[in-house]
């Protein structure tokens, strides 16, 4: 069996500074490292127990398959501070019917993220029967 030490996201963005601008001022991920020089340098941010990766130049953006799911304590909370910074909101929160609730934004390449709430009562956090 493969014994993984670490992870992390790996995109490559066709604006790899409106990239970093998105995800480090806007959305306000701490950064892990950096590397290289010039305008496709490499920085790492923080996501909770795993990492995202922005380094190198696409032609194109990653495919719709890809996407970011963030879970967030307070989704909330974070509709309204991203909205206050003028992050577009694909969809507000919604409570789901498996009782997570997700709001969806889109990063410039348009790679779809989902802030996730995993609330007190659901499965996720609690399970009365174990």
């Amino acid at each position: 069996m493969v014994h993984v030490l670490g992870s992390r996201i790996l995109l490559r963005p066709t604006d790899p500074e409106r990239s970093r601008t998105f995800y480090g001022e806007r959305l306000g991920l701490a950064v892990y490292r950096e590397f290289g020089t010039g305008p496709e340098r490499g920085t790492v941010y923080f996501l909770g127990g795993g990492f995202l990766e922005l380094s190198g130049r696409s032609d194109t953006p990653s495919s719709p398959a890809v996407r970011l799911w963030l879970q967030v304590a307070d989704v909330h909370a974070a509709h309204d501070e991203l909205r206050a910074g003028d992050v577009e909101i694909v969809r507000p929160p919604v409570r789901e019917p498996w009782g997570l609730v997700e709001m969806w934004i889109a990063d410039p390449d348009g790679t779809p993220i989902v802030l996730v709430e995993v609330p007190a009562d659901h499965p996720l956090r609690y399970r009365p029967h174990i």
